[in-house]
């Protein structure tokens, strides 16, 4: 169940100089700063009507408007669960995560999620903030993302992804053909009207996405995108933004665009990819004990190599 919460106060003047999460942990102690710090990062904290980030200082005085949603935590149980593991060791797990399958429990997905796979894998992940998980990606994308086993490991990998430095690279299949590669640069927040959206908006978080042309095709192209910030939905939001979005991306794709003369095989191809064409396919960090680089990639799933190889077939039928 979710309830929607109103909190309204003032920094106190003793406060100033405070980082922002600091403040507000300590003014609502019954929530974790954890839990602070992401309603921070979603937009749902303004202070004197404007949105923060975590590190901001407050000057004490300011008038602090919290609108939130807060979920009845249920126990997450574990569940034995496919799992495809590409590396474990004893502070981490690096996980291939297929598409359709949710992340973490909560509203409409209480099991049969990634979370309840890992918890059946490793139990211990249950005394961990997120059963250990550092970053998350959506439901209908597939890929690698790194799971922590201690709270050690937890706090240096958070740490790298704060600063960003962890390598993480897509592929992803969109509509439209590229000329060059380029940089979108352009901050990412929530939509003004249709909250589980998010936007190009003008005061947003800094986002910057990089992209690289792999192969075009007719009307579309394979591109490599490399993250260098990790907003939420932030490649789909700046792919669609620049008038290149994903295949298949039913929240930001808009109507489906099928090249003229087109077989009805390939078009059928098209209207029947379900998902935003996106992989997460290789994932790079300093290891929380040995210091070591290590990198691991995860091979593009079948539906993304079937839709290459229809968009290949349909380009040389019209060369």
């Amino acid at each position: 169940m979710i309830t929607t919460e109103h909190f309204n106060t003032q920094i106190p003047p003793d406060m100033a100089g405070y980082r922002i999460d600091k403040a507000l942990a300590a003014l609502f102690p019954s929530y974790s700063r954890a839990c602070l710090q992401q309603w921070i990062r979603d937009g749902h904290v303004l202070v004197n009507a404007m949105p923060l980030r975590n590190k901001d200082k407050v000057k004490g005085g300011e008038e602090v408007q919290i609108t939130a949603q807060i979920e009845e935590e249920v126990p997450w149980e574990a569940q034995a669960l496919p799992l495809t593991l590409l590396y474990e060791d004893e502070e981490l797990l690096v996980v291939n995560k297929p598409a359709g399958l949710v992340v973490h429990p909560g509203a409409g997905n209480q099991d049969n999620t990634l979370v309840n796979a890992l918890l059946h894998h490793a139990p211990e992940l249950a005394q961990l903030p997120r059963a250990g998980i550092i970053h998350r990606i959506d439901k209908d994308t597939s890929g690698v993302l790194v799971v922590a086993r201690s709270l050690a490991a937890h706090t240096h990998l958070g740490e790298q992804l704060q600063r960003h430095e962890f390598t993480r690279e897509y592929q992803a299949i969109i509509t439209g053909v590229l000329v060059a590669g380029g940089t979108v640069d352009a901050p990412l927040g929530r939509h003004s009207t249709q909250r589980i959206r998010m936007a190009v908006v003008e005061n947003g978080k800094p986002a910057i996405t990089h992209y690289r042309v792999i192969q075009r095709y007719r009307a579309h192209t394979h591109i490599r995108v490399q993250l260098e910030t990790g907003r939420t939905h932030q490649i789909r939001v700046h792919l669609a933004y620049k008038r290149y979005p994903l295949v298949g991306d039913s929240m930001y794709g808009g109507r489906l665009q099928i090249p003229a003369a087109s077989s009805e095989l390939f078009k059928e191809t098209l209207r029947a990819f379900s998902r935003q064409a996106l992989h997460a396919a290789r994932l790079g960090f300093i290891h929380p004990s040995s210091d070591e680089l290590m990198e691991w990639e995860a091979p593009l799933p079948e539906d993304m190599q079937n839709l290459l190889a229809a968009l290949e077939q349909d380009k040389q039928e019209h060369a």
